[in-house]
């Protein structure tokens, strides 16, 4: 077990809890994904949730077809436009996934003590005494005493709309199991979980596989969930049968291979091979939910804390789920909750996950801003000095290059009281890197891709790599919103995208017209100009949200490091007139100039 990331300054004066929490301009660093459905899929709703610090939508393909998930989504659109909030896209897969079809949708009523039998026969009317299920293979893998949960949503075993139930019998393909909790299941779709016991089911199903190659590509999703991941196979496999690699089915399914893969441990299995799996994930999300059922409950928080340390250690972002359940019908949470959240952050998480309390919860907004004022308060004593100091010895010596960067601009930015850290980076690696040693002061990344030039035609590298426009095919603008987009999922990253393309899209630009109509003036794009970089700012938290594509600052540059600082004036003059930043506050700059990588110092001036 690892020491308490929890900082209380001594002497500790009861009465100042009770003292008013300062308005802060940025949000709670830790990120809050919010899972879109009945009673969240409005315009109205959504941007209500963009403005309570949703920053990514979850679109969960357990229930509900692609057209119902594409209204929602165009609704979210128009939130984003409204709000002037950028979120990322989260497609969640059903995976291995054993539902329970009650094709009438009639509410069924399980009375303890009572049996009922799971058939494999989805012709049969779901009551009572019967309950189809979408897998025929069950019978051959649980035994007598087994323990199934079956609800919809929400698997606590304590509340009316889930049931346990103990196998005492199988008959050929139909289980007979003994009713253990009464309920009453309500809906036309239930969820089943055998705990500890292996579903031979592929990751990736032909229906996940023909979402993900129309609806995702069609909306160039930023995360995928891989729901049930179990080995690191379950990753690089999109299917055992098929055997194909996960990555190369996204890349082959078309423009998706800037996606982002998130193994969702779920069971016991995916728990034991835990290490490969983050190994080979881009993030982990730690479905508590079923999960719950797998492990005995004094083991839970045990898995939560070492497995987002590990998360920590590695660089990669930890989603928390189940939170704030009783917030699906209640306007708040328990105490128990309130503190589960406030641990969560304590414990590392980069983002909470909420389900039910937004999908079908009676209070999504209300949901969203509360997790969010608790997160932030978690933020105010969390030991920062304690992680940092853990982290390095972690790293060990000698570090990498950019490691030792990022350390650095972390230890200068607290020893200097800084207010932000800005990052100039090409991948983004490096900003993330900065992030993972959880600075007190928000991270601003901002991306800028190295450019070559061949006459008409333009080639990036970095986060760029292999993608190209002429002056008659400018790149798409949702590539360039890619890196912007997956940073909304990591703790105290807040993005800034420099956004390489013609100086015409200086049309697009609000404000800073003066200069750039100067700049244009002296550049051209026509053989023999040499390197021009122009850079679009998409400035995020900086405008109290995240901006869309008419907002775009355009600025001119004849060089990298020229754009760098141009960029870096326009960002602070910006974030002196928004009140991120004021005059005599200390800035720590991370950037690259020629072949070394700097981090300097700036006190603004009046």
């Amino acid at each position: 077990m690892h020491s308490n990331h929890l900082l209380l300054e001594e002497p500790i004066r009861m009465a100042s809890i009770l003292e008013p929490s300062k308005s802060s301009f940025f949000p709670a660093m830790t990120k809050i994904v919010g899972t879109l459905g009945p009673k969240s899929r409005s315009a109205e709703v959504i941007s209500g949730c963009l403005k309570a610090g949703m920053s990514v939508a979850r679109f969960d393909f357990s229930w509900g077809d692609p057209e119902y998930h594409q209204e929602t989504l165009e609704n979210l659109k128009t939130a984003v436009k409204s709000t002037k909030k950028l979120c990322a896209v989260m497609l969640d897969t059903v995976g291995p996934e054993l539902q329970v079809v009650n094709k009438s949708g009639k509410p069924i009523s399980l009375q303890v003590d009572a049996t009922v039998v799971l058939t494999p026969n989805q012709e049969l009317e779901a009551s009572s005494d019967l309950l189809p299920i979408n897998f025929d293979g069950l019978a051959k893998v649980v035994k007598k005493g087994d323990t199934i949960f079956v609800g919809q949503y929400l698997f606590t075993g304590s509340e009316t709309t889930s049931v346990w139930l103990e196998v005492s019998e199988v008959k050929g393909e139909d289980i007979v199991g003994v009713i253990k909790n009464s309920a009453t299941l309500a809906g036309s779709l239930f969820t089943l979980h055998v705990c500890q016991v292996r579903i031979d089911l592929p990751t990736l199903s032909d229906k996940d596989k023909q979402v993900i190659s129309s609806w995702g590509v069609q909306n160039k999703i930023d995360f995928l969930s891989l729901s049930y991941t179990r080995h690191a196979e379950d990753v690089r496999q999109a299917s055992i049968s098929l055997d194909l690699d996960t990555r190369d089915f996204l890349s082959k399914s078309g423009d998706l291979s800037q996606t982002q893969i998130f193994a969702k441990i779920e069971t016991v299995e995916g728990l034991t091979h835990f290490d490969e799996i983050l190994q080979e994930a881009d993030g982990i999300i730690l479905s508590r939910g079923n999960l719950g059922i797998d492990l005995p409950p004094e083991k839970v928080f045990l898995f939560q804390k070492s497995a987002l340390y590990k998360c920590n250690m590695a660089g990669k972002p930890a989603v928390l789920t189940r939170v704030v359940d009783s917030m699906t019908d209640n306007l708040r949470p328990t105490r128990a909750e309130a503190t589960d959240v406030a641990n969560a952050v304590l414990d590392g998480s980069d983002a909470i996950l909420l389900g039910a309390e937004t999908l079908r919860g009676l209070y999504p907004v209300e949901t969203i801003s509360i997790v969010g004022r608790i997160c932030a308060e978690a933020e105010k004593v969390f030991n920062q000095d304690l992680y940092f100091k853990k982290t390095v010895k972690y790293v060990g010596e000698p570090m990498t290059h950019l490691e030792s960067i990022a350390s650095s601009a972390v230890r200068a930015a607290i020893k200097v009281k800084a207010s932000i850290i800005i990052c100039f980076t090409s991948s983004g690696r490096a900003a993330r890197l900065i992030a993972k040693y959880r600075p007190t002061m928000p991270v601003i990344s901002v991306v800028i891709p190295r450019l070559k030039t061949n006459q008409l035609k333009w080639s990036f590298t970095g986060a760029f790599e292999d993608q190209q426009c002429s002056l008659s095919n400018p790149m798409s603008e949702s590539l360039y919103l890619f890196n912007a987009r997956q940073s909304l999922i990591v703790r105290g990253l807040f993005p800034m995208l420099a956004d390489p393309r013609h100086p015409r899209a200086a049309r697009l630009g609000v404000g800073l017209a003066s200069f750039i109509r100067k700049r244009h003036r002296l550049q051209n794009l026509f053989p023999g100009c040499g390197p021009v970089l122009s850079a679009a700012l998409a400035l995020p938290h900086l405008l109290g949200g995240f901006v869309d594509d008419s907002q775009l600052r355009m600025i001119s540059a004849e060089s990298t490091s020229a754009t760098n600082e141009s960029v870096l004036k326009v960002a602070l003059d910006h974030g002196k007139a928004a009140g991120v930043v004021k005059s005599h506050d200390r800035v720590v700059v991370c950037q690259k100039v020629g072949d070394s990588s700097v981090v300097k110092i700036i006190e603004l001036e009046d």
